[in-house]
């Protein structure tokens, strides 16, 4: 390795050493960690190019540029093929993860990138920040499409955006209406006609401009993870008056009375929260409720939000949207049809809107990627991406994860750990896969429903149910009985296999809390564990979460699972 110059091109020239090196190593003759380095790569009979920094004349400049290069001042600084690995301990820690002789044996292609996400959610910035992590080169796409009324955002995806982060906010404001109401029940004179605050409230969503330059980029893998956005029925007046999800969580101004349009568990949340806070609001159901979720629970909690007064139009379709007046907000008439012909109508403030999901997919292959071999890779009457269970799709350097994949949950934790074992799959010899089962979720209706693993009719379905022992029971929080709310409203179910000792493999809990409730089942879930188990841990009283370590009646037996006192 030549000097390097003692004029000001010294950054310059560093940065060539870096670029001209397989594996480049800064270092001083007095360091210790440095000799711990150098002894890896000499054991593992790598050669690598050394740049003693206290034997060169201008050392301390050349660490100066190499803060400036990667923000570290310290030695060794390791770099393979031109990527920072960083100091001694991430060189060990490669090596003891087994990617450093994958990053060192990884030659620079002919590509732009080593891998190229498309999309900037949640799973693919997971993707990408592992496998640059990984050293690898790394770009992601992203672009959200405007919906008709100009909402928009920038990196983090729908649920940073428009999903789960405001929605939980939304339920936790109409969590505190609720418990203000409980509070007087507790001594508290909490005074009568407080009025929730919209405009406080709301979420600001800030908009960029784009450029429209194209621009063609080259990769050796791509990564597919464009998540979903609600797409408008074909129903006159659905785009130019009613709003999506996306749409609600930036309003500037409270909706006032709303009909929801499906009973997914988007839908629910939105008009369960809504209600919370004071609105009135109508919730039309094409079919059934919470489709893909455990029927039982879903009956349960549509009881519950009929009691809490949202009113449920079903089975009906829109058929038009009219306006009738304009404002902040405006007042539109609706016009349905019931499954038996009759028609319904009714007026509303707002309308939101979100039926199904349109798939990008197909567009950002023809147009971002430049492959001709699309087939099978994607299901053309749903527009979901088909992946085999390594997540890769019928191309074999192209993969899919996240909402846009067929028959997986569309969920961002699920996306997330996805994307970060595809990555380490992708860029080490990791061989670790994404679980899809034992996957924990919670819907954030105002009575919340957390569940794990299988719902009751996909388990009956697929072990059959002969096979299966059903625990259950109603249960009331301590902190309802004060005021007397409902006793025998929340509920507690397990499904257990009877042939494996009757491990679990369907948890299901409606109840305050829920999603706290459920995380830590999950871990239990997740290493088999059975019915015993649960029977064998002693419960923290008085908590909702206990009511699990106590189950004692199956639905064989026929029993009431009601509460009858103590």
């Amino acid at each position: 390795m030549p000097p390097v110059s003692q004029n000001g091109g010294v950054k310059s020239l560093v940065t060539d050493q870096i670029a001209q090196s397989r594996v480049l190593v800064y270092s001083k003759t007095t360091c210790p960690f440095c000799a711990k380095v150098k002894d890896l790569f000499k054991s593992l009979k790598i050669d690598i190019v050394v740049v003693e920094l206290n034997k060169v004349d201008n050392g301390s400049d050349i660490q100066n540029a190499l803060f400036e290069i990667t923000g570290q001042r310290t030695v060794p600084n390791v770099f393979i093929n031109g990527q920072h690995l960083g100091g001694c301990d991430d060189t060990l820690k490669a090596h003891s993860e087994q990617r450093l002789m994958a990053m060192i044996s990884s030659e620079r292609s002919s590509y732009d990138y080593d891998l190229i996400v498309i999309g900037g959610g949640s799973g693919g910035l997971a993707a990408a920040k592992e496998a640059a992590d990984l050293g690898k080169r790394v770009a992601c796409f992203d672009y959200v499409q405007p919906t008709p009324i100009g909402t928009t955002w920038g990196l983090g995806g729908t649920c940073v955006n428009v999903g789960c982060i405001p929605k939980k906010l939304m339920h936790q404001a109409a969590i505190l209406g609720h418990n203000l109401g409980d509070a007087r029940h507790f001594g508290w004179d909490v005074p009568e006609g407080i009025k929730h605050n919209w405009e406080k409230m709301k979420n600001e969503i800030q908009a960029k401009n784009k450029k429209g330059v194209v621009i063609e980029k080259t990769a050796k893998d791509f990564i597919l993870a464009m998540g979903e956005r609600p797409r408008y029925p074909d129903v006159p007046g659905a785009k130019e008056y009613a709003i999506t999800s996306d749409d609600l969580f930036s309003l500037k101004y409270c909706p006032g009375k709303t009909l929801c349009i499906g009973a997914s568990y988007v839908s629910l949340e939105c008009g369960g929260f809504l209600n919370g806070l004071g609105l009135d609001v109508t919730i039309m159901v094409r079919s059934i409720l919470l489709r893909g979720f455990d029927q039982q629970m879903a009956g349960i909690i549509g009881d519950h939000m009929e009691n809490q007064g949202i009113k449920f139009i079903r089975p009906c379709i829109p058929e038009k949207i009219v306006k009738l007046e304009d404002g902040e907000p405006g007042r539109y008439r609706v016009h349905g049809r019931y499954c038996d012909g009759t028609e319904y109508t009714d007026e509303f403030n707002t309308v939101r809107d979100l039926l199904t999901a349109e798939m990008l997919s197909h567009i950002l292959m023809e147009t971002l990627i430049n492959v001709y071999y699309k087939r099978n890779m994607s299901n053309l009457k749903n527009g979901f991406v088909v992946v085999d269970e390594k997540e890769q799709t019928s191309v074999q350097n192209v993969y899919g994860i996240g909402d846009i994949i067929e028959d997986k949950p569309e969920l961002t934790p699920v996306a997330i750990q996805a994307g970060r074992l595809l990555a380490r799959r992708l860029c080490t010899d990791s061989t670790a896969l994404c679980d899809y089962i034992n996957v924990a979720t919670t819907v954030f209706t105002p009575l919340e429903y957390g569940c794990i693993g299988y719902s009751e009719e996909d388990a009956i379905k697929k072990y059959g149910e002969e096979n299966l022992e059903v625990y259950h029971t109603n249960f009331q929080p301590l902190e309802w009985t004060v005021p007397k709310l409902d006793e025998n409203i929340c509920y507690a179910k397990l499904i257990c296999l009877i042939p494996e000792k009757e491990k679990v493999i369907g948890f299901h809990v409606l109840g305050p809390n829920a999603g706290e409730i459920t995380q830590g089942y999950a871990v239990a879930m997740k290493v088999g564990c059975t019915k015993q188990d649960f029977d064998d841990t002693i419960g923290i009283h008085p908590t909702c979460s206990e009511i699990f370590t106590t189950l004692d009646v199956t639905k064989r037996s026929g029993k009431d699972a009601a509460q009858a006192g103590c």
